[in-house]
């Protein structure tokens, strides 16, 4: 058995986390990325899997990163 990350397991909460994290930071641009992945986290009730996934992928990138 494979791992499999929490969208290919179709989590209706992380599908509805991911819709209002979209929708907020279209509609409130000055929102901090990791305010509104917090806010998503507790929100939506989302397990440790899909909190991980929602840092791993939707953090800010790093300010400093060389090329």
């Amino acid at each position: 058995m494979s791992a499999q990350s929490p969208v290919q397991t179709k989590s209706a909460k992380l599908k509805k986390a991911l819709t209002w994290m979209g929708e907020t930071l279209r509609d409130y641009p000055e929102k901090k990325r990791q305010a509104v992945v917090q806010e998503a986290v507790f929100r939506f009730d989302l397990t440790p899997a899909e909190c991980a996934f929602l840092n791993q992928h939707f953090s800010a990138p790093d300010s400093g990163s060389s090329p």
